[in-house]
């Protein structure tokens, strides 16, 4: 008989690819983990993991062994959401995977409500600068900013936003404002790093400096992977910057610049596995996100500047 302990590191290694990310997750050292992952071999006479500098990738037999693991450990989750559902309380922990700004700027002040709704649940919020891999378990709900197009997901449009051109009092006081696109070539910008984006859809800049409209080159001043940086840089005097209307709007210090000109629209997709997509939890933070991003549509679109907070309370 296979023991759940065995099955469940396992199932740590095989998601993440390395050992050291599975200890850490399992609270475990990696020696303990990787004698352990060794003497489960050993039991079940079969190697399921190949070993590299790279990681551990599964062999075919830890790829068999993967589909009938993965269904272990959802009647496991399965079992004690029913138990949580009877007694009316939700508890357990959820993981959601955003891009950086928004999960800075937007969700992170949107949660505390849910905190407060749903004491019991524990929240892990990943705010960083590229996208989460449900497909590797890093997340339970992913936020991104390009529809996902791998099979076994639940997808839905969350939201849209609005991102504009701005620069800062000072920067405009020193350097003036643009009052059309081809003088964007006289200005210091700031964007992305080329080579480091991690989506398309934040390729906003390029759309804009076409050199038949802009005339001179771009100058760039800073490129940075972070949003949130570009945002600090922009409001102390780099350059000019196009923002998110959500981050840049509730800065005194910044001013949108080429009003009407440049308008840039995109959205927010939500996404989850089927099998996490019917825990109680995690349905609970899926229709809330849905809900509070729902009554701040015209903050998200730069209508307004201020952030609705939900009630503690439903």
């Amino acid at each position: 008989m296979l023991d759940w302990q065995d099955i469940q590191i396992f199932l740590e290694v095989a998601r993440g690819q390395r050992l050291s990310d599975a200890a850490r997750r399992l609270g475990l050292d990696h020696s303990t983990l990787s004698r352990r992952t060794r003497r489960f071999e050993q039991r079940l006479n079969t190697q399921l993991f190949e070993r590299s500098t790279h990681g551990y990738q599964l062999t075919e037999a830890g790829q068999q062994l993967l589909a009938h693991a993965e269904e272990m450990a959802r009647h496991a989750v399965e079992a004690g959401e029913s138990l949580s559902d009877q007694d009316h309380r939700v508890s357990g922990q959820i993981r959601l995977g955003v891009t950086e700004g928004f999960g800075t700027w937007v969700i992170a002040p949107l949660l505390s409500a849910f905190c407060d709704r749903h004491p019991g649940v524990t929240l892990d919020l990943l705010a960083l600068p590229r996208v989460v891999n449900l497909s590797r378990h890093e997340a339970d709900l992913a936020i991104t900013v390009e529809r996902p197009v791998s099979p076994g997901l639940v997808i839905s449009r969350l939201c849209d936003y609005r991102l504009r051109l701005y620069g800062s009092r000072d920067y405009l006081a020193r350097h003036g404002a643009p009052t059309r696109l081809a003088e964007l070539g006289r200005h210091r910008l700031i964007g992305y790093v080329d080579d480091l984006i991690f989506s398309e859809q934040l390729s906003y800049l390029e759309p804009l400096l076409d050199p038949a409209v802009v005339g001179a080159p771009p100058h760039f001043a800073m490129r940075s992977t972070s949003v949130t940086t570009q945002h600090a840089a922009c409001r102390h005097g780099a350059g000019l910057a196009v923002l998110p209307c959500f981050m840049a709007s509730t800065s005194e210090a910044l001013i949108n610049v080429l009003e009407g000109e440049v308008e840039v629209v995109r959205q927010f997709w939500i996404t989850a596995r089927q099998e996490q997509r019917r825990l109680a939890r995690v349905r609970l933070l899926w229709d809330f996100l849905r809900e509070a991003l729902e009554t701040n549509r015209a903050f998200l679109m730069g209508e307004t500047r201020e952030l609705v907070l939900p009630e503690a309370s439903p």
